[in-house]
Parts: structure tokens; C-alpha cells; sequence
């Protein structure tokens, strides 16, 4: 017997981190609940430890609002948002595998209302002030949503090419939005085959551009999340180009639209006019909307990276490392391809839509007719 003992403690030695592994290895029960505050027990702002940054504690006393501890009245610690009696909020529950106990947390503020009340005053908005032509731009929105969601992520997600289904889900969104909003009309066609062209170009420079500056698409930490969530199978660099094109339907859409329309327009308003000329006028038209959808694009890439550009404008490294940086230079490639695209967008859409709304020959129209509304042009141009 006592021969055998020292072999059992040495088992038991070699097997306690076999038992600690299986103890860790078992999750422990976590899920997500809506709350209510029924009371602040306890308000402090104290400094971030190791910090100089100050933050809001709060103790709250709160009633569980469903779930099977539905009813319940908690004490809560609260160093993510500032709550006040009635808010609602979501409640994270985690039972402890080991021993059961329970710790509870604050997940985030309950906005769902506020959000569905947007998006309602959204909706009345474009119904009043839209009329019918409003109406169809929801039902294309909505298409494109279900496009997003039921098309281009799944794909993604099961393996294909982030590349080839950002461009033929923006291909879908494209046709099916133009012609539901405006109608079965050779306007319509002339301005959907310029976005798919544009988007074609652009997409074929995003791919040059994003290889070209060696970007990964791990530019965030988003990126690095997903990866691991996906086991590596999503391919980044591609997934960044689709995000470019799908970025850039949006403005594309209006100013093809645009265009097409106004060479519908000077084609009716001066049917004697020669293609050329019609061209030229629709092309100074549309540098009037290039300039200003090229501002509102880049002042929206400002404002959607503001903190991003705040920490590098007070970073002490040097502007060129700064610009170097793949989280800069990400959003440089992205702003940059998503501009030219909306500015190839004009020429194109309006020389499509040239060949297809004009069918008459340049020689049908008196030379000094022409020779008067090119100087027109021209001088409109050199004021410009």
C-alpha cells in the first residue's frame, strides 16, 4: 500500500491541470436583458486609473424587465453611460461556471425608440415633401437593404469574393433602384449603364490603388474581430474595395441621374443642336455638381474619421509616418477612388446618354447655328 502511494500523488499531480483546463473550458452562462433604473443610489466622477482622464461612476438600483429573473431588483455598477430614473437599458447577466455566481453589468443605453422615431420622421418626410417619386426611393432603398443583407453579406461570409459580389450586388441595386424610383424610360437606361460602367472603372482602380499601397484591410479593429470570428476566411484587402464601391453608389447615383436628365432637357429645349454642343453644356453642368458632391464626399470622410484625425493631429510622430499609416492611408485610397469614380461618372453618363436620346447626325443642323452655341459654350466655360 505504501508503495502505491507515491504513484497516486504523482497521479494526482500529472492530472490536476487535466481537471483545471476542463474547469476553464466550460463557458460561463451569459445573456443580455433589458432593465430599468428605478433609482441612482450613488453618483461620483473619479479619475481612470493610471490616467489623468476623469470618468462618471454610477450605482444604480435597477429592476429586471424580462428574462427568467423578469422582476427582480438588482444593484448595478454603471462606468459606461449616464443613466437617470426610468431609463431603460441592456443588462449583461453572466453566471460563473465555476461556483454559479452571478455578476451584473451595464451593456448599453436602450435607444431603439429614439432610432425608430427617426426613422419614421424620415419616412414622413420623404412622403410629403417626395410625393410619389419619394415613395418609389423607399421601396429602392429597401430593396437595396435586403440586397445588403440577404446577398452581399451572406456571400461574403460563405466564401466568395468580397470583390465580385460588392460589384453585382451594387449592379442590382443600381438597375433595380433606377428603375423603380424613375420608371422604364431610355433616361433611366442611359444613367444605369453609366453607373455600371463608372463602377467597373472604379472598382478596377480601387483594386490597383488597394495592391499598389500594400493595404491589408486590417485597418481597424473591427477588421482583426471579424477575421477571428471567420476563421481567416475573408479575404480584407477585397472586402475594402467593396466597401469603397458600395460607399460610392450613393453620390454615383446622383449624379448620373443628374446628367442624364439634363441631356434629356437640353435635347428637348434645343432639338436643332448638334451632339457636341449638347455634350458640352450637359459636361458644364455637370462640373457645377462635380465640384460640389466632391466637397460634400470629402467633408463627409472628415467627419466620419474625426476622433482618427484628432489623435494624429496631436500624435508627435511626423506627418509622413502619420500619412503612411494604413489606417490613414486607407481612408486617403478610399476617399481619392470613391472622387474620381464621381467624377468619371459625369463624362460617362452624359456621352451615354448623348448616343442614346439623340439620334439625329450633326450635319442635319445649320453650321451657324453651331458656331453660335459653341462660342456660347466657350464663353460660359471661361467665366467658369
Amino acid at each position: 500500500m505504501k508503495k502505491l502511494l507515491p504513484i497516486f500523488i504523482l497521479g494526482l499531480i500529472i492530472s490536476q491541470p487535466l481537471f483545471a483546463h476542463a474547469q476553464q473550458s466550460t463557458p460561463d452562462q451569459i445573456t443580455i436583458v433589458k432593465a430599468q433604473v428605478i433609482k441612482v443610489v450613488s453618483q461620483q466622477v473619479e479619475a481612470v486609473p493610471g490616467t489623468p482622464v476623469k470618468d462618471t461612476d454610477q450605482s444604480l438600483n435597477a429592476e429586471i424587465l424580462e428574462g427568467a429573473q423578469k422582476g427582480q431588483t438588482i444593484i448595478v455598477d454603471d462606468d459606461r453611460v449616464i443613466l437617470n430614473p426610468g431609463d431603460i437599458f441592456y443588462l449583461t447577466i453572466d453566471v460563473s461556471s465555476v461556483d454559479g455566481s452571478v455578476t451584473y453589468s451595464i451593456s448599453d443605453a436602450y435607444r431603439l425608440p429614439w432610432l425608430e422615431g427617426l426613422v419614421g420622421l424620415f419616412i414622413v418626410c420623404v412622403l410629403i415633401f417626395g410625393g410619389k417619386q419619394g415613395f418609389r426611393g423607399l421601396i429602392a432603398l429597401a430593396i437595396s437593404f435586403l440586397a445588403i443583407g440577404y446577398i452581399l453579406f451572406p456571400g461574403i461570409l460563405n466564401g466568395y469574393s468580397p470583390v465580385l459580389m460588392s460589384i453585382g450586388v451594387a449592379s442590382v441595386m443600381i438597375i433595380l433602384g433606377s428603375y423603380i424610383t424613375h420608371g422604364f424610360n431610355k433616361v433611366t437606361t442611359s444613367a444605369v449603364i453609366g453607373m455600371v460602367v463608372t463602377i467597373i472603372v472604379t472598382g478596377l482602380l480601387a483594386y490597383v490603388s488597394i495592391h499598389g499601397a500594400k493595404l491589408t484591410g486590417f485597418a481597424n479593429d473591427e477588421s482583426v474581430s471579424l477575421n477571428m470570428n471567420t476563421n481567416g476566411t475573408i479575404d480584407f484587402a477585397g472586402l475594402l474595395l467593396g466597401g469603397i464601391i458600395i460607399g460610392l453608389l450613393g453620390v454615383l447615383y446622383d449624379a448620373s441621374i443628374g446628367q442624364a436628365v439634363a441631356v434629356d432637357e437640353l435635347s428637348h429645349i434645343g432639338p436643332h443642336l448638334p451632339r457636341v454642343v449638347i455634350f458640352r453644356r450637359a459636361l458644364r453642368m455637370g462640373r457645377e455638381h462635380i465640384g460640389a458632391l466632391v466637397n460634400i464626399l470629402a467633408i463627409a470622410y472628415v467627419g466620419a474619421s474625426l476622433p482618427l484625425l484628432l489623435l494624429f493631429y496631436q500624435s508627435s510622430a511626423n506627418f509622413g509616418m502619420t500619412v503612411n499609416s494604413e489606417i490613414f492611408a486607407t481612408e486617403i485610397v478610399r476617399a481619392m477612388v470613391g472622387s474620381i469614380g464621381l467624377i468619371l461618372a459625369v463624362p460617362v453618363t452624359t456621352l451615354i446618354a448623348i448616343l442614346m436620346l439623340m439620334n439625329k447626325k450633326d450635319s442635319q443642323t445649320d453650321a451657324t447655328v453651331v458656331a453660335g452655341e459653341l462660342r456660347k459654350v466657350e464663353e460660359l466655360e471661361h467665366h467658369h
